[in-house]
């Protein structure tokens, strides 16, 4: 019998068909080099943040004579993750006309030629510039590598390598501190070598990685159904800004949420009495631990990560009060853990939910948005602390405040689910 179903509407005049789906295999050798390659070079802009963290204060000291330097060098550690924040939606653009592939080798390439600029460079200066030009090749190779995962990868397999960037970038924070340490030790110039590690990324990267077309490239919204029309072939219409707004807003405070542990952990303990630095690490590495136990809780979830938001943002809150009233370092370590576990679901939750949102020819542009919204919460993290400590009085309050800003998060994330759901309820018969 003939099939009543209408048949499928003919593309728009001009306008080439969408092709079928045809993802990349997701098993053998080159499956596995291609995950490795990118899971490394997003592993590139967290060496740039935490690897010369250990030879600040050596670095103070040799620049003791230098005007201004109590202030270029910290500079020198938190001016790439501002340019990485302002840069990657441009970077976005450039991934979007050149080509994910090229444009990632080029910058891996020139993230050896600046990380090592130090090595020879005597003006602070010009090395604080040169970490600068780290955070434009950062801002790259962290916007290509999300898009190729994006390209690659469509559904769970996808949100399963999103999370699984989260567990890499989380556990080599802690790896990267410890070897910037050791290299520091033979002067405060030695860490700055280990950049050179991108030389050997990029050939691989060349070889290992395929280039991305519209047939590894799922549409918006669509899981594995359909796949996206390459931006030659796709009607000129404008990017959907609006689309993104909401979620990169929610990033510059998700990113708050994340680096609070981080950046301030040393000094509550502190606060608490304890100054012992093998403690204060000790503490640091559970806390990581408990961020990179909740990218592996999140891989293993079923179903869009959307309706669970509000009860991570309320995981965080919980912690952040814990860590507020806790007067021990037991305590505190256990806010902590709590909390980062409700980050380790917290920031693949955020993205894959900004890379449904995308088409192919959108995705470099909107993977750029959302990177700078992230690095650019990371960057004012410190600064928002600091000003809510003195307006709380310490910093133990600043963290409730926060707490608090998070679970009021929570509760407007879970109304305004509750509204769609029922606006997308079916009428009762």
């Amino acid at each position: 019998m003939p099939s009543s179903a209408p048949p499928p509407p003919s593309p728009p005049t001009g306008v080439a068909p969408v092709p079928p789906v045809a993802t990349l295999p997701t098993s053998g050798a080159a499956h596995r080099l291609r995950v490795a390659l990118l899971m490394a070079g997003s592993c590139l802009p967290i060496l740039g943040a935490v690897l010369i963290a250990p030879v600040l204060p050596k670095m103070q000291d040799h620049f003791a004579d230098v005007p201004g330097a109590a202030a270029l060098v910290p500079m020198a550690l938190t001016v790439p993750a501002l340019a990485l924040g302002l840069l990657a939606p441009f970077a976005g653009v450039i991934v979007d006309r050149l080509g994910r592939k090229r444009l990632l080798i080029v910058a891996t390439v020139l993230y050896a030629v600046f990380g090592t600029a130090p090595l020879w460079l005597e003006s602070l200066g010009a090395i604080v510039a040169s970490r600068a030009l780290v955070g434009l090749a950062e801002a790259a190779i962290m916007t290509c590598c999300t898009t190729l995962i994006g390209d690659y990868y469509t559904g769970r397999v996808r949100d399963r390598y999103l999370a699984l960037q989260t567990m890499c970038a989380s556990a080599s924070a802690t790896a990267f501190f410890a070897i910037g340490g050791a290299a520091g030790s033979a002067g405060w110039r030695t860490p700055f070598w280990i950049y050179a590690v991108s030389l050997l990324i990029a050939p691989l990267m060349a070889i290992g990685l395929p280039k991305p077309t519209t047939a590894t490239g799922a549409t918006a919204e669509d899981g594995d159904a359909t796949d996206a029309m390459d931006a030659t072939v796709t009607p000129k219409r404008p990017f959907p800004f609006r689309r993104l707004a909401g979620i990169c807003g929610l990033t510059v405070f998700g990113a708050l949420v994340f680096y609070t542990v981080p950046v301030e952990m040393s000094f509550l303990l502190d606060d608490l009495g304890v100054t012992a630095t093998s403690v204060i690490g000790a503490a640091t590495a559970i806390a990581s631990a408990a961020t990179v136990a909740g990218a592996i809780i999140f891989a293993k979830l079923r179903g869009a990560p959307g309706p669970r938001l509000p009860l991570v943002f309320a995981l965080c809150a919980a912690g952040f009060a814990v860590m507020w009233l806790a007067n021990s370092a037991p305590l505190l370590i256990a806010g902590a853990v709590l909390n980062c576990l409700g980050t380790g679901l917290l920031l693949p939750s955020l993205l894959t939910i900004a890379m449904s949102k995308l088409d192919f020819a959108d995705r470099g542009r909107g993977t750029g948005l959302w990177t700078a919204s992230f690095f650019i919460g990371q960057f004012i993290c410190p600064l928002v602390l600091i000003a809510a400590a003195s307006a709380v009085g310490t910093l133990a309050a600043a963290v409730g405040l926060l707490g608090l800003s998070s679970a009021v998060v929570a509760a407007g994330l879970f109304l305004t689910t509750r509204r769609r759901a029922a606006a997308v309820a079916p009428l009762p018969q």
